[in-house]
């Protein structure tokens, strides 16, 4: 289905096989600390977070909705545009699935779910600005785990975070007929 046939359909990313897998990576090393969710969409990793951990979880989101679906989670939520309101060294731990799908100029439209979905031309329109402020929030021993996609380039994300000192290596992935979804471990480069 075309990203613009979604219009009016839904207005929160509801989970999906991505969702799953970076919930299932997240959870074999998160053992506590303070967890943040970078676009908690429906809450649904974070709300697996805070029940499957000691961690103390936090989410935000561009979208007013999904902030009030996470709430209803009984999860922590801030509303903004990635990490900006965050005070440098908070999160022991970052995770995010963003909007990773290659999408044409002419298939994006002004709506709320377009945020969860549409990662511009080349699938990384969200990533860059993610990747250039992680290092900011993340602690100095911190790990942060990015889902991304071979339809986005995955060998370009791995450049980008090392552009901005941050050091990837893959901790889990899923192969399906249309794509290789694969979370990175992303830590500091001195740590």
């Amino acid at each position: 289905m075309k990203l613009a046939e979604r219009r009016g359909m839904a207005t929160v990313y509801e989970p999906a096989e991505d969702s799953r897998l970076l919930a299932t990576v997240a959870l074999d090393r998160i053992g506590g600390g303070r967890v943040l969710e970078v676009g908690v969409g429906s809450g649904y990793v974070a709300s697996r977070i805070d029940a499957e951990t000691s961690a103390t979880v936090v989410g935000c989101d561009i979208n007013p909705e999904a902030c009030r679906r996470a709430r209803s989670e009984g999860i922590e939520t801030v509303r903004s545009n990635l990490t900006r309101p965050f005070a440098a060294d908070s999160f022991d731990t970052v995770v995010f699935n963003p909007p990773y799908l290659p999408t044409p100029p002419d298939e994006e439209w002004d709506d709320p779910l377009e945020h969860a979905l549409s990662g511009g031309e080349d699938g990384r329109r969200v990533v860059r600005p993610f990747l250039a402020d992680l290092g900011r929030v993340l602690r100095p021993d911190g790990r942060a785990y990015l889902l991304v996609s071979s339809l986005t380039d995955i060998d370009a994300v791995v450049e980008l975070a090392e552009g901005t000192g941050l050091r990837t290596a893959e901790a889990g992935d899923a192969s399906f007929p249309f794509e290789r979804l694969v979370v990175l471990e992303i830590t500091h480069m001195n740590s």
